[in-house]
């Protein structure tokens, strides 16, 4: 079925017109991964202490590396943030997000935790989910040691890994071991069962389309997507009841390969009685802040974020 091309926001046009309809799969896999290992990390701001450390995974001991961004001035305790970053499951580092997660720690006065999970194909569901809850427990345990308050952790990420913080919600409440007090979504990816879609126009699928989707599933869960049964925590928008988990900020644009499924977990929250702000951006397409980050639509998006954090956090 042929969809029109529906309409780019004005200030996002420009950069949407220069964006190559490129698609992940196992074959350019290592060309992607090669890509993203090539990009810089961030040059540190005077205001903030950026740094790596290496912890042991809680599973399988495998050292786990984090990246931490903590302001230099703000009198502790400060509140936290988890942050996993994008890359559908399969590639992605936290240098990535460097800017983002700068913003967050100075805008909203946080330790940010970046983590660099392990990816599928190599390594599958549950590898990544506990590589999460492993950076969370080691940052609740070691909250004096990070000038940190661990009653006041919150977890975020944005596309694969807003997917991860929607699961690391899920699974941290019913370990009953630490309890975020809130999960930032951004654009985030939960639902294998979009993969099946043949409604979705694949000319404005920008920057991840649904062949993308469909590889980055299948490599995170070993079986076909929308199969009648998934593991438990494997796929967000599949756990059936939502409530008691930790109050939400889900933002998605229009153009958005995820953007039904965000909008439906959105409205199942605030049905299971989770305080859920949910930000739609018209025209929107899925990674739009990244690739226009100047844009004042993309402000709006951040701002946004950043008065959530605040609110939940002080």
């Amino acid at each position: 079925m042929h969809h029109p091309s529906p309409e780019v926001h004005p200030e996002l046009r420009p950069f949407a017109e220069r964006l190559p309809k490129l698609s992940v799969h196992a074959r350019n896999l290592w060309l992607w991964r090669l890509l993203t290992r090539l990009q810089w990390a961030s040059k540190s701001p005077e205001d903030l202490l950026v740094h790596n450390i290496f912890i042991p995974s809680r599973v399988d001991k495998t050292k786990l590396r984090l990246r931490i961004y903590q302001p230099k001035t703000a009198a502790p305790p400060l509140p936290g943030l988890v942050w996993l970053h994008g890359g559908g499951y399969v590639m992605g580092k936290p240098e990535m997000d460097d800017s983002i997660c700068i913003q967050y720690a100075r805008e909203a006065g946080l330790v940010v935790v970046s983590v660099d999970y392990r990816c599928a194909p190599a390594h599958p569901f549950p590898t990544p989910l506990e590589d999460a809850y492993s950076a969370l427990a080691w940052m609740h345990s070691h909250a004096e040691q990070l000038g940190l308050d661990a009653e006041r952790i919150a977890i975020g990420g944005e596309s694969g890994g807003g997917g991860l913080a929607a699961t690391l919600a899920q699974l941290a409440l019913d370990r009953r071991e630490i309890q975020p007090v809130f999960q930032l979504l951004i654009y985030p990816m939960l639902d294998d069962r979009t993969a099946l879609r043949t409604d979705l126009a694949e000319d404005w699928t920008m920057l991840w389309s649904q062949a993308s989707n469909r590889f980055g599933w299948e490599s995170y869960l070993t079986q076909p997507c929308g199969a009648a049964e998934v593991p438990p925590y494997s796929v967000p928008a599949r756990r059936t009841d939502l409530s008691g988990l930790p109050p939400a900020w889900i933002g998605v644009g229009t153009l958005d390969l995820f953007h039904e499924e965000d909008v439906a977990y959105a409205h199942r929250l605030t049905a299971c009685g989770v305080p859920c702000e949910l930000r739609v951006v018209p025209g929107a397409f899925h990674g739009f802040d990244v690739t226009a980050p100047q844009a004042q639509v993309v402000q709006e998006f951040r701002r946004s974020q950043i008065a959530a954090l605040r609110r939940s956090l002080t």
